[in-house]
């Protein structure tokens, strides 16, 4: 393959042309420097045979401090040395990401105004950011000259500008955020000064280039037509390579979109940059590129010389590794779920994979798959991502397992509801690989007499149906039924979907019916839980494009019979008004609760323990397994 075939960067050549991309980790600590855990998470990507490394992208000036744990760049040398160190003995080239958020940072933690080209609200807080003085301009391109010396000073190999999302040097070169009569007005005089700072400070060392081809806001911003020039304007300014990305201030929910947009949204514009930048400029394509075959496609048609598969890569860290010894099958799958590896959130969550737990952890995890001391014949009832995920991991520990399950395939919901069917289907090879047993349509009575054989029982039961908060005496279907296709609607005429979470499940039902659905939420917007994977604003595009009707704010009283359907019952959270829907079928896409306890059971896992995530049931079942 094409993909692991080096790669010459400047001066510099990348063993392979798989890059990792900068991305927020949340791994700092409270002094905005980096730390051990950045430190093993960069160097587990390069033991795994990753090409570019590219470090969370660092503040260059004081006046950005866009999250509570993003790195400055005058604290960062050692962190910088630390992680050139680690991933150099693997052979990965490492590059500092530089970057300040201008006005679409936060002045949460710096209690200081933002800084950006001109007065134009940030989206999310509406806050007028300070139009930057001359001496600010000045201040900020010093900044990135300094930070760039001082991080090729610390043994990386070069240093990548950030002009993608949130990004001030984009913010210059657009005409959403540049409105300035000054010498600032030209769009492009900000990034060329600040590329030349950065090549005249950093010598024969990288120079990359993050560069947003489409801000998706054609009435003034960066538009593809636009990007091939721009790209070549800037190439000349001395570039080694440029990521090609897209998204601004009006989207940023587009640069790193979930499974709701299809993969490869940038190849046109990054052919197009490809063949307007000089050869001696190596493009990058991103923009979900998570199938090593899309990748290798992308780079074999000339589209582009390289190629970023960051989340591809939090969720196997392996993956360079294992298109080298042709096992690509068993590349575990990134599903575009944004559930944990999208964290630039006031909560400060740790990056991770709901996949691949151990992404972002990995200076705190244990060895999973260290060889257990004797063999046990394990039993795990359930075949849902809790018990395969228990059941690989306790097969590639050495012991004899067999997974269970009623249904007649194994997967749980997460093979019929939801992104998650890749994932699902990994788990079942790899099982199956590693010789699990697997038996599925099996009776729980039988089950439960066989039990007693084996040395350890594991309970991956998953979750059955909440008791309603409501009053009913007309048939309400449990969305879990629906999906897995025991029960079915009618072909026509309103269906009522119940969605008291927020979350993707009822939402993704209600898109599905399109005008037919009457999405029933207590919040005041559809979907309130999906804000944490980007897609709130999104999905309420698709449901309005569906023309699904949306009723907010109200709490389901009663689901009654009616003629020949049914009747739901609402009251509104606030001024207690009621009202009433019509409909042909009610699909309660509520709370769940974890299924019946089983006495036999040493371990439980997943939703038998209580209803929650991906994450957690993967998480849980590697646990239970390291204990066997």
């Amino acid at each position: 393959m094409r993909l692991v075939e080096p790669l010459a960067l400047g001066a510099r050549t990348a063993p392979n042309r798989v890059m990792f991309g900068p991305h927020v980790t949340n791994l700092g600590d409270d002094d905005r420097r980096l730390t051990e855990r950045h430190v093993a998470y960069y160097e587990r990507r390069a033991r795994g045979g990753c090409g570019i490394v590219v470090v969370e992208g660092a503040s260059v000036h004081a006046s950005d401090w866009p999250y509570e744990r993003a790195p400055l760049a005058v604290k960062c040398e050692n962190g910088w040395r630390a992680v050139a160190d680690a991933c150099h003995r693997h052979g990965s080239l490492v590059i500092a990401s530089l970057d300040h958020s201008g006005g679409q940072g936060s002045s949460a933690y710096s209690q200081q105004p933002l800084w950006a080209p001109s007065r134009v609200p940030e989206v999310n807080t509406r806050e007028v950011p300070k139009w930057m003085e001359v001496d600010d301009v000045r201040a900020v391109i010093t900044g990135f000259a300094e930070s760039a010396r001082l991080a090729t000073a610390s043994g990386v190999d070069g240093v990548e500008i950030n002009a993608g999302q949130h990004s001030l040097v984009r913010q210059f070169m657009s005409g959403l955020t540049n409105h300035r009569g000054d010498e600032w007005a030209d769009k492009t005089a900000f990034a060329r000064q600040v590329i030349g700072a950065v090549r005249a400070a950093v010598g024969d060392a990288v120079v990359g280039l993050r560069l947003s081809c489409d801000e998706l806001a054609p009435w003034a911003g960066i538009t593809p037509e636009m990007a091939p020039a721009l790209a070549a304007e800037l190439a000349n300014c001395g570039l080694d390579y440029i990521v090609v990305v897209r998204g601004a201030i009006f989207s940023s929910e587009k640069t790193r979109p979930d499974f709701h947009e299809p993969t490869g949204f940038n190849i046109d514009v990054c052919r197009a940059v490809r063949e307007a930048v000089s050869e001696s400029t190596a493009v990058f394509l991103q923009g979900s590129i998570v199938d090593v075959g899309q990748a290798d496609w992308a780079l074999g048609d000339g589209v582009c010389d390289g190629v970023e598969m960051t989340r591809a890569q939090i969720a196997d860290p392996d993956l360079v590794v294992k298109v080298r010894h042709d096992e690509i099958e068993r590349i575990r799958p990134c599903i575009r779920c944004n559930q944990t590896c999208q964290v630039r959130d006031a909560r400060n969550p740790i990056v991770s994979c709901v996949g691949e737990p151990s992404s972002g952890h990995e200076s705190n995890d244990p060895d999973w798959y260290e060889t257990a001391h004797s063999t046990k014949q394990v039993l795990v009832i359930g075949g849902g991502p809790a018990g395969l995920e228990t059941a690989r991991v306790a097969a590639t520990r050495g012991h004899s397992v067999t997974v269970v399950d009623t249904a007649s395939e194994v997967g749980g919901l997460a093979r019929v509801a939801g992104p998650g069917t890749p994932l699902a289907d990994w788990l079942e090879r790899e099982c199956r690989r590693l010789g699990v047993s697997i038996e599925t349509d099996v009776d729980a009575a039988t089950i439960a007499s066989r039990a007693p054989t084996f040395d350890v029982v594991v309970q991956a039961t998953g979750s059955i149906t909440g008791t309603p908060d409501y009053t009913a005496d007309a048939p309400v279907i449990d969305v879990a039924d629906l999906r897995r296709g025991t029960t079915s609607l009618p072909d026509s005429g309103t269906v009522v979907v119940l969605d008291p979470i927020g979350g993707p499940i009822g939402v993704a039902l209600a898109e599905e019916l399109g005008d037919r659905a009457v999405l029933v939420t207590p919040d005041n917007i559809a979907g309130n839980e999906l804000s944490r994977t980007g897609d709130l604003a999104p999905a309420n595009v698709r449901l309005a494009q569906r023309s699904a009707t949306v009723v907010k704010r109200a709490v389901v009283r009663a689901v009654e019979s009616s003629g020949s359907g049914v009747r739901v019952r609402l009251q509104d959270r606030f001024s207690g008004e009621i009202r009433t829907i019509d409909g042909v079928a009610v699909v309660d896409a509520g709370f769940r609760l974890p299924s019946e306890p089983m006495p036999e059971a040493h371990h439980v896992v997943g939703d038998a323990v209580a209803p929650r995530t991906l994450l957690e049931a993967v998480l849980e079942g590697r646990r239970a397994a390291r204990e066997i």
